[in-house]
This record gives C-alpha cells, structure tokens and sequence, in this order.
C-alpha cells in the first residue's frame, strides 16, 4: 500500500513470485470512469472508491489462503474494511517523498493512466499507518531485492494459524 508511484505493482509482483502466492492488482478493479478521472487529473472521492473497495475486499474473503494486493489504501477507513474482509490481512506500507513519487509517476506518464497531478492529492489523502497492526513500513527506495527479502522475512514472522 501508498500513494502512486511508490512500487506496488512491482513489490507486489516480485513478493507474490517469491511466495507463491496469486497477485491482485488493485489497479485492475477500478471503473472506467474512475480510470477516466484519473486520467483527467481529477482525484477520486471516497464515493468513487466505494465499489473498487468492495471489490477488492471480495478478492480478499475468496481466497482465504492468501493473495498479494496491491492497493493504494491511503485512508485508514480503506485498511479497516479490506481487514473486515480477512481479519490477518497484513499491510506493506511503501514509504517514499512527495518528490520521489512525482519523479517515479512522471516517468511513467507514457504507460500509466495515473496523472502526475494527482500526486499531492494522493498524498493529502494519506493516513500513514505506521503503529496500526500487522502494518511494515519499508523505504519504497530500497533495491527491490531487499525490499522482497525485508518482505518476506516479515510475512513469515507474522504468520497467523
């Protein structure tokens, strides 16, 4: 989890592989319209994540043994109904500047839906959840095979029966 441009997608995919687990890429699940707005430069509203939310919860209860999503749950109202769905669910919590993601979303502009105007939204948005449980804040900076190892090392010490 965390605001655009913090790596996801990408952790997401090298932690799933590593722990042979399906990947859901949040990303995927959001409406047309909300992918339009996006697009536009225009922020969505927690109206407008209301359905994406509900959908990633129920990718969640389906799979009881395990999925890795990836999924930007900047508010804590977002963390607590994806939790309501799968009471272990653990949060990484991608850390990284306001600089770093503009730099990291801008780069991306050619390939990626998500305006780069939206990165201060994001990030007015966010409710750190840093002291909440089972939440690991990482350096989203980090060389993605520390990130992995940091990753995994913590989701197998955290493991729930």
């Amino acid at each position: 989890m965390g605001v655009a441009g913090c790596g996801k997608s990408t952790v997401g995919a090298v932690v799933a592989q590593a722990e042979r687990m399906p990947l859901v890429e949040g990303d995927d699940h959001h409406s047309a319209a909300s992918r339009d707005k996006m697009s536009r430069g225009v922020p969505l509203t927690d109206a407008d994540r209301v359905g994406w939310l509900a959908t990633l919860a129920g990718e969640l209860a389906a799979q009881p043994q395990g999925i890795v999503l990836t999924c930007s749950a900047l508010r804590r109202a977002y963390r607590d109904q994806l939790r309501a769905a799968s009471p272990a669910l653990r949060f990484v919590f991608l850390d990284l500047t306001r600089d770093q993601a503009l730099a990291r979303v801008t780069a991306r502009a050619s390939s990626h839906f998500f305006s780069a105007t939206l990165v201060d939204s994001q990030f007015e948005t966010l409710e750190s959840p840093v002291g909440e449980p089972l939440v690991l804040r990482v350096d989203a900076t980090a060389p993605l095979a520390e990130l992995q190892t940091r990753i995994s090392a913590w989701l197998h010490a955290t493991e729930t029966p």
